[in-house]
């Protein structure tokens, strides 16, 4: 009962979010992107996604069936569960036991010296972010009994 309960409430709802890091992954942008944040908003409502050229059919077609909006339809959540998933095309020749037994060899090892080591980051200036200007008095009085 325990890990039904943990199934139902953690893999289910996250199987979404698991097609957009796949997309994100591949594309090197979220699948809803927009610059005004009522765009993601609509995008999302609408399961409207710009897919790039260069994206694989088998990973479009995985996320597209992780990214169906009907949770009763999503991939993961009909009869075969989380087997579904792991059927898919994409996962070919992914050894499933070695993932669960944390055998599978990463493609890429980073050398870190020490924890915390970020060595593989990029440097960003701490100044390069836009300051934005304080809240005036007028507005800020607009507030003091909120």
């Amino acid at each position: 009962m325990f890990f039904y309960f943990i199934y139902l409430n953690i893999l289910i709802p996250r199987l979404n979010q698991i097609g957009i890091l796949i997309y994100e992954m591949l594309a090197g942008y979220p699948p809803f992107f927009d610059d005004n944040p009522f765009g993601i908003y609509e995008k999302i409502l609408a399961g409207k996604i710009d897919w790039p050229r260069h994206m694989d059919p088998i990973a479009k077609d995985l996320v597209k069936k992780l990214l169906v909006q009907d949770r009763t339809k999503r991939l993961g959540n009909m009869k075969n569960g989380a087997d579904d998933v792991k059927r898919h095309r994409w996962f070919k020749g992914l050894d499933w036991d070695e993932v669960f037994y944390r055998k599978l060899k990463p493609p890429i090892v980073p050398k870190v010296s020490y924890d915390g080591d970020t060595c593989n980051f990029d440097e960003y200036p701490e100044a390069d972010w836009q300051r934005t200007p304080c809240v005036t008095e007028k507005d800020y009085k607009l507030f003091e009994s909120f």
